[in-house]
């Protein structure tokens, strides 16, 4: 005995809606992640360079900078002669 089937053929916007649905779940599994290391990193230079720049402000408007400098200078400069 043979089983007729009730079911209409897709028209051709349900199969173009299918093939949509089909490439964007394979792009969403496969996609590339190229990019985002390279935004990673612009991310922690631009945090270096923040902590740096915070450092040489703190250090422009105090003298401990230099009172340190002085004593390595001092100490290395006793220890050579």
């Amino acid at each position: 005995m043979t089983t007729i089937s009730t079911r209409p053929a897709p028209t051709p916007t349900v199969r173009l809606a299918s093939s949509v649905q089909a490439y964007a779940v394979t792009w969403w599994y496969h996609r590339d992640d190229r990019g985002q290391a390279t935004a990673e990193y612009a991310l922690v230079i631009l945090g270096a360079a923040t902590m740096a720049l915070l450092v040489v402000s703190w250090a422009a408007k105090t003298s401990k900078v230099s009172t340190l400098l002085n004593k390595v200078v001092d100490a290395v400069a006793s220890r050579v002669a």
